[in-house]
């Protein structure tokens, strides 16, 4: 993971809020799956909040994009948000 990475978790109601902060690489979109995985049974809404990521590597845009499919529950609830949504969103 890149060492300036981090995710910022704030739940209300039956939302899920996650504010990435840093470098995505390919460890920052495993741990952002993780998240994912554990969160999606339980929200209705799961944003994810992009502007404070400062650059995204091709390579963590890949394995993220190339994963979203194996998360449970219903994928088409993710909402991107900020600067760097259209990178992230497939």
């Amino acid at each position: 993971m890149a060492s300036n990475f981090k995710i910022l978790i704030h739940r209300n109601s039956d939302n899920v809020h996650l504010k990435l902060m840093g470098d995505f690489d390919g460890s920052s979109a495993h741990q952002l799956l993780h998240l994912l995985s554990k969160n999606s049974p339980k929200a209705s809404r799961i944003f994810i909040h992009t502007s404070c990521v400062k650059s995204i590597v091709p390579f963590g845009r890949s394995v993220f994009r190339n994963n979203l499919h194996l998360l449970k529950g219903k994928p088409g609830h993710l909402v991107f948000t900020g600067e760097r949504a259209s990178e992230l969103a497939s």
